[in-house]
């Protein structure tokens, strides 16, 4: 940027920037636009929004009386239109003054809903692939209107010429780029094709390509989007919308959901993917503005939790950023969002309601993101969480069918504390549900809300152990001396030693815990080595009194029958140790690295104490 000499500006006067137009294009290609290739975009986009306005002006004419044509020989680049056309006058004052666009000269709040582009700058993006844009154009307001040509360097010159109206016998604009060296792959007639194709294929007005081959042109958008077309059924409707989005996608959609907002005059279809997606990942939509492709990666335009589905939209009143590349965050996109969500709800619910087999297959698909939709949703929770699956004693089957079965559910608050459980709860009749997974525990609780017949608690070790039978006493006095043994060799675990009686007999131990006593212990641990300082201090004050682990030997099992017989000290040791080692194992929690050790240990003394005795 440069400024006035201050011989001609005096001190105090108003004074012009100087725009570096080379390092304005730098700025676009770099941070504006996200690639070269959308200087076709814009190209077709005016052309479009000329059209717009030339049917404005002749509202009569036939829809498809006026067009776009593309041209690419690998040469040049020419896109042509049978648009509104410009003045001398429009040239000097929209084509050579950046940030001015023509579509801002009259009511621009009325103007902004009939054009895609608003912000005057999208003829700078030529730059990106030309040194020199070539515009030569004719007004359609004036009947006998010359033709004007003007020439735009990239240097920031630019010459106008009046020309006789037969250097361009119809109404409307050509724009020329001779494409620079390094532009070749994205000036290539294959190319340029490919780009309208992906940009234009859902324009309301007629857009053809030719190649300069001499065949017949091609047309870029020779049929309407799909739920702009009739249909003889309802049934031939929705297999047209699922071909459109596997064609778009490339999957085959578990079914459709037709979208149509008339009040931000948005139509599309949402397509339920068929298999599940990890939780949060949130898909790109396709989302078209009057027809013009904006964005492929448009996240906004759909609720977080609804990553089950990818869309395809055309609306006419989202606004676009700058770059035209994404959605402009304002009250208008917030209010589309919340209705599209309303719309997959109403889905939803309508597979619930007419459709249990769709309804199936979606759930085993995307259980997860109900689940996280029915935590906030009070009447997705009503509608569907009877049918959800959940992992329990029963094996993985709904709530509701669970239910059936076990007037009170239990639930476990961690993956964990379910394993440990799970074998010993369901031989005791207990109906337990497993409560560690994202959104389950919180969901298994709000049962009661949907079936009030049935009540919901959590488990804790005292609930499972008061299931258990106990032994008879003569049984308890036997093993007494076997018992102290075993709550001495595992007293530095801080765990107590029961002999009870459960199913299944092939069971020989179980190990009762749960993480927030061993993380009571381990801090009341760290307390006691750290005391006197600081930390000690903290961690004291923190400290309760947590419930002990506890190690439940089987009676029905016949090793452990064998064990409580043990009247060796060292073996009787060594055996419980290897008990406590083995359920420390099946509760499927990461061991410490003094339950290792033991493991080992005992394996090693029992095998030694085997081999003494061969011997």
């Amino acid at each position: 940027m440069t400024l006035p000499d201050t011989a001609t500006n005096p001190a105090g006067a108003d004074r012009t920037f100087q725009v570096d137009l080379r390092g304005l294009v730098d700025l676009l290609s770099h941070h504006l636009y996200s690639s070269p290739r959308v200087y076709l975009r814009e190209l077709m986009q005016n052309a479009v929004d000329a059209l717009t306005a030339r049917h404005g002006l002749e509202p009569a004419a036939p829809a498809a009386a006026f067009g776009v044509r593309l041209y690419a020989d690998g040469s040049v680049v020419r896109v042509e239109d049978d648009g509104v056309g410009l003045t001398e006058a429009d040239v000097h004052s929209f084509l050579a003054t950046i940030g001015r666009s023509s579509k801002r000269a009259e009511r621009l709040a009325e103007q902004r809903g009939d054009f895609i582009g608003q912000f005057g700058i999208g003829l700078l993006s030529c730059f990106l692939v030309a040194d020199e844009i070539h515009v030569l154009s004719r007004s359609a307001r004036t009947p006998d209107a010359p033709a004007v040509e003007w020439r735009g360097r990239g240097d920031g010159s630019y010459t106008v010429r009046t020309l006789p109206a037969s250097a361009r016998p119809r109404p409307g604009t050509t724009v020329t780029l001779t494409p620079r060296a390094d532009a070749g792959e994205w000036t290539r007639p294959a190319h340029v094709h490919a780009l309208a194709r992906h940009f234009g294929s859902l324009l309301r007005h007629p857009v053809t390509f030719d190649d300069g081959t001499g065949g017949p042109g091609a047309s870029v958008n020779p049929e309407p989007a799909p739920w702009a077309r009739t249909y003889p059924t309802p049934g031939a409707r929705s297999r047209a919308l699922a071909a459109y989005g596997e064609e778009v996608f490339g999957f085959t959609p578990l079914d459709t959901i037709e979208l149509d907002l008339p009040a931000v005059g948005l139509k599309g279809v949402a397509c339920v993917l068929p298999e599940t997606v990890p939780a949060g990942r949130r898909h790109g939509h396709r989302v078209h503005v009057k027809g013009m492709l904006l964005s492929e990666q448009a996240e906004e335009i759909l609720p977080e939790w609804a990553f089950f589905v990818r869309c395809v939209v055309d609306a006419e009143s989202l606004r676009p950023t700058a770059s035209r590349e994404s959605l402009y965050e304002d009250d208008t996109l917030a209010a589309v969002r919340d209705a599209l969500a309303e719309r997959l709800r109403a889905w939803i619910a309508r597979a619930a309601a007419s459709d249990p087999d769709l309804l199936a297959r979606f759930l085993r698909a995307h259980h997860l993101a109900v689940k996280s939709l029915a935590v906030h949703d009070d009447e997705i929770l009503r509608m569907l969480l009877p049918w959800l699956p959940f992992e329990t004693t029963a094996g993985h089957t709904t709530l509701d069918e669970f239910a059936r079965t076990h007037r009170t559910v239990l639930v476990t608050s961690s993956v964990e504390e379910f394993r440990q459980v799970a074998a010993i709860a369901s031989a005791a009749g207990l109906g337990v549900v497993n409560g560690g997974y994202t959104y389950d525990r919180d969901l298994v609780h709000r049962l009661p809300e949907i079936r009030p017949e049935t009540s919901v608690a959590d488990l804790d070790p005292a609930t499972l152990t008061a299931h258990l039978d106990p032994v008879d006493r003569e049984t308890e006095l036997a093993a007494a001396a076997y018992l102290a043994q075993a709550r001495d060799a595992l007293a530095v675990f801080d765990c107590d030693v029961a002999l009870r009686t459960f199913q299944p007999a092939s069971a020989p131990a179980l190990l009762v815990d749960s993480r927030e006593a061993r993380h009571e212990r381990t801090r009341s641990q760290l307390a006691r080595e750290q005391e006197g300082g600081l930390w000690g201090d903290i961690l004291g004050a923190l400290r309760q009194e947590a419930p002990r682990a506890q190690l439940i030997l089987n009676q029905l099992n016949p090793l452990v029958r064998t064990a409580v017989a043990i009247d060796e000290p060292e073996l009787a040791r060594t055996s419980a140790e290897a008990l406590y080692g083995q359920a420390a194992m099946l509760s499927r929690r990461p061991l410490r690295p003094a339950e290792s050790s033991l493991i080992n240990r005992s394996f090693l003394d029992l095998l030694a104490h085997a081999l003494r005795k061969d011997s």
